[in-house]
């Protein structure tokens, strides 16, 4: 796992680890990032199933409540199966977008 910082949002990049532990690494080390916007970088993966994307839901979920964007990148993630409670993107620069987006709303009080 790569932890990088880009202004207000935290780019977590997965290298090795299986996505659970992913996710629980991410938990342990939640205290670290809980105030920053958070990207998870799948791209190093060649299959990215809808069980995979679902077990960063509860994550997502926390940390969207704390008014804070969670988006996970995957190009090889059906983004047609994506959950209404968790966002998925094929480029960090979408990523990056959404993040941008919901800023703004958050700022306009949505």
């Amino acid at each position: 796992m790569i932890i990088d910082k880009d202004g207000n949002t935290t780019l977590i990049t997965q290298e090795k680890a299986s996505i659970v532990e992913l996710v629980k690494k991410i938990d342990v080390l939640y205290e670290r990032f809980k105030n920053d916007n958070i990207i998870v970088n799948l791209m190093s993966l060649d299959k990215v199933t809808l069980q995979d994307v679902v077990e960063f839901l509860q994550l997502s979920n926390k940390h969207r409540r704390a008014k804070h964007s969670f988006v996970i990148v995957s190009n090889s993630f059906n983004l047609g199966e994506t959950p209404d409670e968790i966002i998925v993107v094929p480029t960090t620069k979408e990523a990056f977008d959404v993040i941008e987006m919901e800023e703004m709303e958050r700022d306009l009080g949505f």
